[in-house]
């Protein structure tokens, strides 16, 4: 029995949150009461209740949206081939949502309200259920509005049909996310008005100095100049940091230090999964590598490093074998520095292990403009947003013409480039987008997938790089693609302003077409100077990463800025879903459209987004009947 001494002290080990009593039994501390680390929820049939609660991070009290009043949510434990049943009741007074990211179910389960089905009224009880047709570590979160920043996120583990192919002796789940005081509509109005509001790393007079020793009075010169005609800042990394978010594992703040037990030797599965809603995670154990036998739920083939680089929504699994009966310190800094989220590994309760400091801020380049490695003496020619517009400026990327909205003349039916496709037989021309949602065109646009993300290259040791991954199993489609769609990742970061191919969702008129059982290739040029992980609901993307059978396939990636990034596609399965990028106030920017699957004998969306309302039903209730239409105040897809 536990003396009352030693239960004392292990409550007060597990910090200010779990006192709060939101902490369920996988994401706690190790302590007395919970050596292991995972209870989770298992079975067929769940009730999930969502609501408000008060969280406690690192002693600082603030609003929380929870699933069984527990954030982060319940772990959800099933098995591949077993068939779910999922009872999820709204106590909100506003409509709510479940998306299951990354599981491959009929669309009518996806979860995204006004695409999927109606979404979840206050009052009322949605039911969903569907077959578990994968195996690995995914998760779940709202779609609805902003509700995902204030704590409605959950992992999930399927466990594989048969034997798994990576054995370990332990495991834990280890969510990172970050949260905002503030509160995200507060947030997000700030950015909308000034959308540097956050970035407290901006370049100083030191700086300059600084520069100029190194590269000379004229270069320093030549690149501030260039950056203000850009009206751009080159440390713009991230448009939301610690400057409002706190970084959590497990729903911990740094000082309340989740910390998992091992024993000397053991191997040690991390299912790690980026439930943040902005913020990009650079993970490493200093003196403990890593081996990766996981990608968004899939397995790979095993490639140790000593860093990753995780962007949000995106899952690895990793095993690690620490020998010495010390502690180790599992850090996680934010991409762009401003702050960390951090935990231990120890062999006994209460051991800890230095925490390294924040490393400097990294910075943008021309290569992250989209100019290449030689651009830096034609920059401010040809990149003077000041004396000309955006269509001069893409006209000059591109010697092609525009139509007086900035589209394209030669595009697919859904205005985005089919290079070639099977009714032509040749490569199509692109258009550019263009209008006041575009302030920059890449005009050198490279693969970028053999390099480590921002601030990466020169850390003196492995960091993963998407070249790295290969899959485990073949691929269970290699042909060849019949067409490619080219989709470009647009900004205007002065006004705010994200989107694809120029147009907000409010401004979509179709949504980008794809044939069941068809094999095409998605191009993404991201014209941006931000990261942005990019998602496709109900299928994974096959990177192109010089794989020819065994290329990684995900969910969720990110293309990094001035990149060019190809992933081959087969749909299987026919129904609207959801394509957008993952940073949470991007989509509810408007970055985020609509990949309609239909048969392959019909050439029409089944659905155009712009008949979906978020508010629909149907006579039988489970939002599956028509839906009409209309958009939220921000164009986001509620």
């Amino acid at each position: 029995m536990i003396s009352r001494r030693s239960f004392m002290a292990a409550s007060a080990a597990l910090g200010g949150a779990a006192s709060a009593g939101l902490l369920p039994a996988w994401a706690q501390s190790a302590g007395a009461t919970n050596l292991n680390g995972i209870r989770p929820l298992s079975g067929d049939v769940f009730d999930l209740t969502i609501g408000r609660s008060t969280a406690v991070i690192d002693g600082q009290v603030g609003g929380a949206i929870t699933i069984n009043d527990q954030l982060p949510a319940p772990l959800l434990r099933w098995r591949e081939g077993d068939e779910v049943t999922l009872r999820v009741h709204n106590t909100l007074d506003e409509d709510t949502s479940i998306h299951w990211h990354g599981l491959l179910l009929p669309f009518q389960m996806d979860g995204v309200p006004g695409v999927a089905f109606p979404g979840i009224r206050p009052g009322e009880t949605f039911t969903y259920r569907f077959p578990i047709r994968q195996a690995g570590t995914y998760w779940y979160h709202s779609h609805s509005g902003l509700q995902e920043q204030l704590g409605h996120y959950g992992p999930i583990i399927i466990e594989p049909a048969g034997t798994d192919p990576v054995a370990y002796d332990r495991e834990y789940v280890i969510v990172l996310s970050d949260y905002t005081f503030e509160g995200p509509h507060r947030v997000f109005e700030k950015l909308m008005k000034v959308s540097d509001t956050y970035n407290f790393q901006q370049r100083t007079l030191s700086d300059f100095v600084e520069a100029s020793r190194q590269n000379g009075l004229l270069a320093a010169l030549r690149d501030r100049s260039m950056w203000g005609q850009m009206r751009m800042s080159p440390t713009d990394i991230s448009d939301v940091t610690a400057a409002t978010l706190e970084y959590l594992v497990n729903g911990h703040g740094p000082q309340d230090n989740w910390t998992g037990l091992f024993s000397p030797g053991e191997r040690v599965r991390l299912r790690f999964i980026n439930a943040s809603a902005m913020t990009i995670f650079n993970v490493r154990f200093p003196d403990l590598p890593m081996t990766i036998v996981q990608s968004d739920g899939l397995n790979v083939q095993p490639v140790e490093t000593d860093e990753f680089q995780i962007g949000v929504a995106e899952t690895y699994d990793v095993i690690v074998q620490p020998r010495e009966v010390r502690a180790y310190t599992m850090m996680c800094e934010s991409i762009d520095r401003s702050g960390f989220a951090r935990a231990t590994l120890s062999p006994r309760i209460g051991m800890t292990a230095p925490v390294p400091p924040l490393r400097p801020r990294p910075t943008a380049t021309m290569q992250d403009m989209g100019m290449g490695h030689g651009a830096m003496g034609h920059a401010s020619q040809s990149m003077d947003h000041s004396a000309m517009g955006t269509a001069a400026m893409a006209s000059q990327a591109s010697p092609v013409a525009h139509d007086e909205r900035g589209g394209h003349n030669a595009a697919g039916p859904e205005g985005h480039t089919m290079m070639n496709s099977p009714e032509t037989g040749g490569p199509q021309r692109h258009d550019h987008p263009g209008g006041p949602g575009v302030a920059n065109m890449a005009m050198q646009p490279t693969s970028r997938l053999h390099e480590p993300g921002a601030g990466l290259a020169d850390v003196g040791h492995r960091v993963l790089v998407y070249t790295d991954l290969k899959s485990l199993d073949r691929n269970p489609d290699t042909r060849p693609p019949g067409r490619e769609v080219e989709v470009h990742l647009t900004s205007n970061m002065e006004r705010y302003m994200w989107s694809f191919d120029g147009r907000r969702w409010s401004e979509v008129v179709d949504p980008i077409q794809f044939y069941q059982g068809e094999r095409v290739r998605l191009t993404m040029v991201n014209d941006t100077m931000m990261p942005h992980p990019i998602h496709l609901h109900g299928m994974f993307f096959e990177v192109v990463n010089g794989e020819s059978d065994h290329k990684p396939r995900k969910h969720t990636i990110t293309v990094k800025p001035g990149e060019k990034l190809s992933v081959d596609v087969t749909p299987e399965d026919v129904g609207d879903w959801a394509f957008h990028c993952h940073l949470l106030y991007h989509m509810h920017a408007g970055m985020f459209q609509v990949v309609s699957v239909t048969p392959s004998e019909t050439h029409h969306p089944m659905n155009p987004h712009q008949d979906h309302n978020p508010h629909g039903r149907s006579d039988d209730g489970t939002g599956r009947g028509e839906q009409h239409g209309e958009h939220s105040q921000h164009g986001d897809p509620q």
